[in-house]
């Protein structure tokens, strides 16, 4: 039985050696993307391989190294990727690159309009970005009359505490875009979404201020992998 395309090349034949048939670009250019297996789409991407190694085998070793998973190679430091053989900086920012389009593109259900009705809706738009981040962000979801999502803001990306998600920061777009209501959320890239002391710290001086600016903090959920928490929910807030 002849091997696969993707065996063939991952057991070390040259990806020039292999019919122009069963090549990952010329399939992705014949039979579309979908076509394609996820090491051969990383393949195309790190464009060859290394000294006798096919660009299909450098992409499963890639793969294999971050535990088969496109949220963890997002997020595994480029300094890490370069150290697998054949993967330079060019490479591996490449692959990182195309890995962010992918989650931006899962993130445009987040436009406005979006009904945000329950922190199901809040997990739903924002955890296909979120859960995989290799570090937190703040965001608050702007919300009309009708808690309808008009804007998503980055509050601050990096390690959440009182003195970066500041009311000041939290509330000036909110009040500029004359919100209803907001709704706070961030991650935990340690994918348990159990919420801090500083976590609680910092719900409590943004629900205060909103209650002093008359823009009710509707919710906050924590984004964990595969998971979240709602203040709401857990009667929290």
């Amino acid at each position: 039985m002849s091997a696969s395309p993707s065996s063939a090349a991952s057991n070390g034949t040259r990806i020039k050696e292999l019919p122009s048939s069963e090549r990952p670009r010329e399939r992705l250019r014949m039979l579309g993307a979908q076509a394609l297996s996820t090491t051969e789409l990383i393949a195309t991407l790190l464009g060859s391989g290394h000294q006798g190694t096919s660009a299909v085998a450098c992409a499963h070793v890639m793969f294999e190294y971050c535990g088969g998973s496109l949220g963890r190679l997002a997020s595994t430091p480029l300094a890490a990727l370069t150290r697998i053989r054949g993967v330079g900086l060019a490479r591996a920012t490449a692959v990182q690159a195309a890995l962010e389009l992918g989650r931006r593109m899962a993130g445009e259900a987040r436009e406005a309009g979006l009904p945000m009705r329950g922190p199901q809706d809040v997990a739903a738009a924002f955890a296909p970005r979120l859960q995989d981040a290799p570090v937190e962000e703040f965001h608050v979801a702007i919300l009309d009359a009708q808690h309808r999502l008009e804007r998503d803001i980055l509050i601050t990306r990096g390690l959440l505490n009182s003195s970066l998600v500041h009311p000041r920061e939290v509330f000036r777009e909110a009040i500029a875009e004359r919100a209803a209501a907001v709704i706070l959320v961030h991650n935990h890239p340690s994918g348990d979404p159990t919420p801090s002391a500083e976590d609680r710290a910092v719900t409590e001086q943004l629900v205060a201020a909103g209650r002093l600016l008359d823009i009710p903090v509707h919710d906050h959920v924590i984004v964990g992998r595969g998971r979240y928490v709602s203040f709401a929910e857990s009667g929290l807030l």
